[in-house]
């Protein structure tokens, strides 16, 4: 099916322009954030309402809303909600929990900055009556693991690289899966994009959210927006309020951003790329550095990576959600499907960047390519440390680099390299999940019994139904 492009002569609407230029947001600090600090701030900026917010199992954002009157007391003694509709969560016969607000993650809602309903958000851990804290909780299932990083003296650092598409939306306000320019690879000549860009980094600067660098992806209507690496809790909180931001800019200039993973055919998909450390707790010093390595890399950093290419089949299950991630994982779309690693090669999986010997001891890393944005950030980023930390706990040792190009390698060459590759579809790496008690255990039992369980029917439903392609080609059989 032919795709029909945008015209890209769009203006921003009034509503969305000058936006920043008519207000300085503050910079709310990011440690050690008191309750008197989050009051005063609270009143500062004439809040109204606070969401206290947190992510079901797929990631999606939920949030209980509450009248800032409230707001101290529910610091002291927490939010009370029901968590039996929530999916991955608790039975309707164990419904009662708890959401305890991180303070250090205290911002305003920029975009209701100059409304009568300034609101602030608040990203929160969930919780058992008892005060415990509830197994099946992302945020929490990620600090468990570093938790255990912890123990061996690592603190993990990631930077995710989010692509998304910008679409348009029909006459009834319905998002159609039409790209609002035809501008492609790092296009400037868009007025439109460039500003809806400037204007979501200006969103998620006063959120707190320190944009490196953005640009306009390869196919029409997509972008990108790279935010600074922090520690993984930090960072997949980064991620929620990412698409929050994105998801309201898109909507104020009539359009629908979309994290999906291949929303059209025959151009790129959107990935997200994990860019990922880890440093000494005792010194801070980054652990995966030593120049005498390959690439830089230190011994304990090509374990990680080793780590991650033994239990990347069944990490798939988690970082690539749906059944449309699969889609996206293919070859001929600079999909990383090739569970290989090296410098110069885009076609592998797993890409050490170059870095200037003036930043290397701080800044050497590796990222990982075939993640992608509908997947559950806390839970990605626990599979990628938990597979990283048996990596090293195993002493595994990473296969040598490949800096050939993997895509123009026959199946003879890469069996010869030992090259596998990433799971073609969401049924496979399900088995793999199944099969894999260190990726499943960083799940917990609970929430991999309901995860397997909730995915196995999306894979059935998917496998039962008929599609138009189906009908357009059996039809006259």
């Amino acid at each position: 099916m032919d795709t029909v492009i945008a015209s890209s002569t769009t203006t921003v609407p009034s509503t969305l322009r000058g936006v920043r230029r008519e207000h300085q947001y503050a910079r709310f600090p990011r440690k050690d954030v008191t309750k008197q600090m989050v009051l005063s701030m609270a009143k500062e900026h004439n809040v109204q309402f606070v969401d206290f917010q947190f992510t079901d199992i797929d990631g999606v954002l939920k949030a209980v809303t509450a009248p800032v009157h409230k707001l101290e007391e529910l610091i002291d003694n927490d939010m009370w909600f029901d968590g039996s509709s929530i999916s991955g969560f608790t039975t309707i016969t164990e419904s009662d929990m708890i959401l305890r607000p991180d303070l250090n993650t205290f911002a305003i809602l920029p975009w209701t900055a100059d409304s009568e309903d300034v609101t602030a958000l608040l990203s929160c851990d969930v919780h058992l009556p008892d005060g415990s804290p509830y197994e099946g909780c992302p945020r929490q299932i990620l600090k468990r693991q570093l938790a255990a990083a912890a123990k061996l003296g690592y603190e993990f650092n990631v930077g995710p690289e989010l692509e998304f598409f910008l679409f348009k939306r029909d006459e009834e306000g319905n998002p159609i899966p039409v790209p609002h320019d035809s501008a492609g690879y790092f296009s400037q000549y868009d007025d439109f994009a460039l500003e809806l860009r400037r204007l979501a980094a200006f969103d998620l600067d006063s959120l707190g959210i320190e944009i490196e660098r953005m640009h306009h992806e390869v196919a029409p209507g997509q972008h990108e927006i790279n935010f600074r690496y922090s520690n993984a809790v930090r960072s997949a909180d980064n991620v929620v309020s990412f698409k929050l931001a994105l998801k309201d800019m898109a909507a104020r200039a009539g359009l629908h951003a979309s994290f999906m993973p291949k929303p059209i055919f025959g151009v790129n998909g959107s990935g997200m790329h994990v860019h990922q450390s880890l440093s000494q707790i005792a010194d801070g010093k980054n652990a995966f550095y030593d120049p005498k390595g390959t690439y830089g890399l230190s011994a304990l950093a090509q374990s990680f990576i080793a780590g991650q290419l033994e239990h990347i089949r069944a990490m798939n299950a988690v970082m690539n959600p749906s059944v449309n991630s699969y889609k996206r994982l293919v070859v001929g779309y600079e999909a990383p499907v090739n569970a290989a690693w090296g410098q110069r090669n885009r076609s592998a999986l797993i890409r050490i960047p170059r870095i200037s010997p003036a930043v290397a001891a701080k800044g050497s890393r590796f990222e990982l390519r075939c993640p992608d944005p509908s997947s559950n950030p806390y839970l990605a980023f626990s599979v990628m440390l938990a597979a990283g930390l048996d990596g090293i706990r195993k002493g595994l040792v990473a296969p040598a680099p490949v800096e050939e190009n993997i895509w123009e390698l026959t199946p003879e060459q890469m069996k010869e390299k030992g090259i596998k590759t990433v799971a073609s579809n969401l049924k496979e790496a399900l088995d793999e999940l199944v099969k894999d008690e260190v990726i499943r255990g960083a799940l917990g039992a609970e929430t991999f019994a309901k995860y397997y369980e909730a995915k196995c029917e999306e894979w059935e439903s998917y496998r039962t139904s008929v599609s138009k392609w189906e009908t357009d080609r059996y039809m006259d059989c």
